[in-house]
């Protein structure tokens, strides 16, 4: 069991090397658990409304949140540093994640964007807009080149991840 929530939990991400185990709280924090102890090693203070949505990065040395106060903070998952803080949606953000390539990150908002993040540099280098309600849910494919997002206007959208193009709308 781990021990140490006294928030709400919305989100919960294994590192890929599955060492690590990262929840997302409403109390606006992120806390990084020792997946074999279940010691939680870190607690990542930063945002200032509640945390919606975390992921590690494919080396599992990083981590994305997601927040409702319309950011998403890119942390070392070894030291607890936040290392970038992502600025651009108008609503809060409810999804991030990594692409496989570790070169780009996606965050999905209430704002009815998604955001495609240069991982390196935090510069923002496609805004996805075709959604009629919020964005619920962001998911690169295997080979990074393809963005699926879920929305509240009952589509699935896939994206060109480079060209910003949408390229099929599931119904």
């Amino acid at each position: 069991t781990l021990e140490g929530h006294s928030h709400p939990v919305s989100s919960v991400a294994f590192s890929p090397d599955s060492t690590l185990v990262a929840s997302a709280l409403y109390d606006q924090t992120v806390k990084i658990w020792d997946a074999a102890t279940g010691a939680c090693t870190q607690t990542l203070e930063g945002h200032s409304r509640r945390v919606d949505s975390v992921a590690f990065s494919p080396d599992s040395t990083l981590v994305a949140s997601a927040s409702y106060d319309e950011t998403v903070k890119i942390w070392d998952a070894a030291t607890g540093a936040c290392t970038q803080t992502l600025e651009g949606h108008s609503e809060p953000v409810s999804s991030v994640a990594f692409s496989p390539d570790s070169t780009l990150v996606a965050s999905a908002s209430r704002d009815e964007t998604v955001k495609i993040w240069d991982a390196a540099t935090g510069t923002c280098t496609q805004t996805l807009e075709g959604h009629s309600e919020p964005v619920s849910s962001v998911a690169f494919s295997p080979d990074s080149t393809l963005v699926a997002l879920a929305s509240y206007d009952e589509t699935v959208k896939i994206w060109d991840a480079a060209t910003g193009a949408c390229t099929q709308t599931y119904n």
